[in-house]
């Protein structure tokens, strides 16, 4: 079963989430979130992404599509954080696949619209974790098994 890397980036805050997966039966390995500063964020969100891939070697990752907001600034900033993840993972040279935020819940809970408990719900449920978790690893989580169950074999 390959490992997967799930990041939901964000310019306040980029969840990520381990897992190992094939498709049908999904194991969690780790989770957290990469808190961003106003000073070196970019830089911040490329280290520890790159040591993510030193420590667990993922074969596979995927991101979350930029979704374009009504102010700009924002999906600048959110294009910036999600560019910042694709460069470490390049550098990791891992195969990369993208998926839209509606694509993500759809997989996931059943539903393009779901809400944020409810995708911290299942992502609990699939995964067998007992505590709780963040909106943005539960999210990038949900990104790793949107991609376990939409990779090719």
């Amino acid at each position: 079963m390959p490992i997967i890397l799930g990041i939901d980036p964000g310019s306040h805050i980029t969840g990520y989430g381990i897992i190992n997966s094939d498709g049908i039966k999904h194991q969690y390995l780790a989770s957290g979130s990469i808190r961003l500063s106003k000073n070196k964020q970019l830089y911040k969100i490329f280290t520890e992404i790159s040591q993510l891939l030193d420590l667990y070697t993922p074969a596979e990752a995927a991101i979350e599509k930029v979704f374009v907001h009504a102010n700009p600034n924002s999906s600048l900033k959110l294009g910036e954080a999600r560019g910042a993840a694709i460069v470490a993972l390049t550098k990791g040279d891992i195969m990369l696949a993208e998926y839209s935020t509606r694509e993500v819940k759809k997989t996931v809970v059943g539903y393009g619209a779901a809400a944020k408990h409810q995708i911290q719900h299942m992502v609990k449920l699939l995964l067998r974790i007992k505590t709780e978790l963040q909106e943005d690893e539960a999210d990038a989580l949900a990104v790793a098994i949107c991609h376990a169950q939409h990779r090719k074999q």
